[in-house]
C-alpha cells in the first residue's frame, strides 16, 4: 500500500488526503496548527463561498493568475463536482449573487466539520500540532518527511501548505522554503485581494463610506492598465471593497516594479460628461442661493462633497449663482475622474490570498505532479495562482487537491 504524506490541513489537503485514500493510499494528514481548516472557518466571512455557478472557462478567467494552468483539474472536478461532494457529505448548498455557492447554513464550521468525517470514514490519519520540518528526496525522488524530530518513510508527499496571507491560519510559507530546498523555482511572492492604502490624507474623512457603481481605473505612470465597475469603501488608510480587491494583484505587481501608482474614480459613469453638466445645471438652479456645498447633496454622499471641491479648487462656501463655467467644468471632471495616489498595499498578511509560488512550469497540471522531483505533488495556494473572490480561490484549492490525491495514490 502506498504511503502518502499530506501536508497542510486547509482546502487543498484535505481533499487530497481523502481521494487518495478513497484511491487505496495509506494517508497521514500533518497540521501544524491544533485543528483542520482555519483558513476555511474564516472564508466567504465565517460563511465559507465554497465555489461558483460558473462553468470551467469561466473560472479559467476568474483565475487571474495563470487559469489555463488549472482546464485539467477544474475538469477532473469543476464547480457541479463540488456541489455534489459536498451535498454527498450531508452538506445542503445554495446560490447567491454573482454565482457564489455556500452552505444553506452560512456556516464554515460544518463544511469543516463534514470533512473531518469524510477524513476518519475513509481511513486518513490526522495529526494536529505536527509541523513537518523537512521533506527528504534521494536522486530526485521523495523518501521521507521530518516530523517531531523522526524521519518518517514516504512513497509520496502532497504539498498544500497554504500561501503566506493570514499567517495566523497557518499560512506562512513554508511550502515556499519546502519547494526552493527541493530544486523548484517560486515566483515573487505579492499579496493579491487586499485593500490599498493612498497618499491622500483625506481617506479619513471618510472612513466607512462606501461607493456603488463607480468605475475605477487603475492608472501606472499615467497610464490605464485596469478598470472595474462595482462597489468599493474607504477605509482610514485608502481604499478597499471589492472592485479594489480585484485591482489589487495588479497594483502590488506594479508597484513592485517601481510604477507611480493612481485610482482614477468616476463617481457618475452612468452619465456623459454633457449630461453630467446639465445634471449639475439643474441642481444648481435649483438650490441657487445655497453655498455650493449645499447644492450637491443629491449628487453626491454628504462627506464627498468637500473631498470634490477641493479637488476642483471650488471654496466650499460660494454660492452657486457665483460658480464659474470654468469651474463648473472642473467640477464635472473631478466628478468624473478623482484621483488617489497609490502608495502601497496592505501585508501580505492581511491579504486574502498570495499572488505567486511554486512555478506552474515545474508542474504537470493533469496531476499535480512536480517535475523536479519524483511523486512530490504540490496543490492550492503554495502555486502561483490566484484568482477573484467568488468562490474561485477554494475552487483551485479542490481541482488541484482532487487531482493530486487521484494522481499520487495510483
Amino acid at each position: 500500500m502506498k504511503k502518502i504524506a499530506v501536508i497542510g490541513g486547509g482546502a487543498a489537503g484535505i481533499m487530497a488526503a481523502i481521494v487518495a485514500a478513497q484511491n487505496g493510499a495509506q494517508v497521514t494528514l500533518f497540521e501544524k496548527t491544533n485543528r483542520l481548516g482555519r483558513k476555511l472557518s474564516i472564508t466567504g466571512k465565517g460563511r465559507c463561498n465554497l465555489t461558483n455557478t460558473a462553468d470551467v472557462p469561466e473560472v479559467v478567467k476568474n483565475i487571474q493568475g495563470n487559469g489555463k494552468f488549472l482546464f485539467s483539474a477544474l475538469k477532473n472536478f469543476s464547480p457541479v463536482d463540488t456541489v455534489n461532494f459536498f451535498e454527498s457529505l450531508g452538506v445542503k448548498t445554495k446560490i447567491e449573487r454573482g454565482g457564489r455557492i455556500f452552505p444553506e447554513s452560512d456556516d464554515a464550521h460544518e463544511v469543516i466539520d463534514a470533512l473531518e468525517k469524510k477524513l476518519a470514514l475513509v481511513g486518513v490519519e490526522v495529526k494536529t500540532n505536527s509541523p513537518v520540518m523537512n521533506i527528504f528526496a534521494e536522486n530526485h525522488k521523495i523518501s521521507g518527511v521530518l516530523v517531531d524530530g523522526k524521519i518518517i518513510p514516504v512513497d509520496a508527499v502532497i504539498l498544500a501548505t497554504g500561501g503566506a496571507s493570514y499567517p495566523a491560519t497557518g499560512s506562512t510559507g513554508d511550502g515556499f522554503k519546502f519547494a526552493r530546498r527541493l530544486g523548484h523555482h517560486v515566483t515573487e511572492i505579492l499579496p493579491a485581494l487586499v485593500p490599498l492604502e493612498t497618499e491622500e490624507t483625506f481617506v479619513k474623512d471618510l472612513q466607512g463610506l462606501s461607493l456603488k457603481n463607480v468605475r475605477v481605473k487603475l492608472l501606472a505612470d499615467g497610464k490605464s492598465v485596469a478598470e472595474q465597475f462595482g462597489e468599493m469603501l474607504f477605509t482610514h488608510f485608502g481604499v478597499s471593497g471589492p472592485i479594489i480587491l480585484t485591482l489589487s494583484r495588479q497594483a502590488a505587481q506594479l508597484l513592485h516594479a517601481g510604477k507611480f501608482l493612481e485610482l482614477e474614480i468616476n463617481l457618475k459613469p452612468a452619465l456623459t460628461p454633457e449630461q453630467l453638466d446639465a445634471r449639475i445645471l439643474r441642481d444648481f438652479d435649483k438650490f441657487k442661493r445655497k453655498a455650493i456645498k449645499n447644492a450637491l447633496i443629491e449628487l453626491l454622499p454628504a462627506k464627498l462633497i468637500p473631498v470634490v471641491l477641493d479637488a476642483a479648487f471650488i471654496d466650499e462656501t460660494k454660492r452657486v449663482d457665483e460658480i464659474t463655467a470654468v469651474e463648473r467644468r472642473r467640477l464635472v471632471e473631478n466628478l468624473r475622474g478623482l484621483l488617489l495616489t497609490v502608495t502601497k498595499t496592505r501585508p501580505i498578511d492581511e491579504a486574502i490570498v498570495t499572488a505567486g509560488g511554486v512555478d506552474v512550469k515545474e508542474i504537470d497540471p493533469k496531476t499535480m505532479r512536480s517535475k523536479v522531483v519524483e511523486n512530490l505533488f504540490v496543490v492550492g495556494e503554495v502555486l502561483d495562482i490566484d484568482g477573484f473572490t467568488g468562490g474561485f480561490n477554494l475552487q483551485a484549492a479542490w481541482s488541484t487537491g482532487f487531482t493530486a490525491g487521484t494522481a499520487a495514490a495510483q
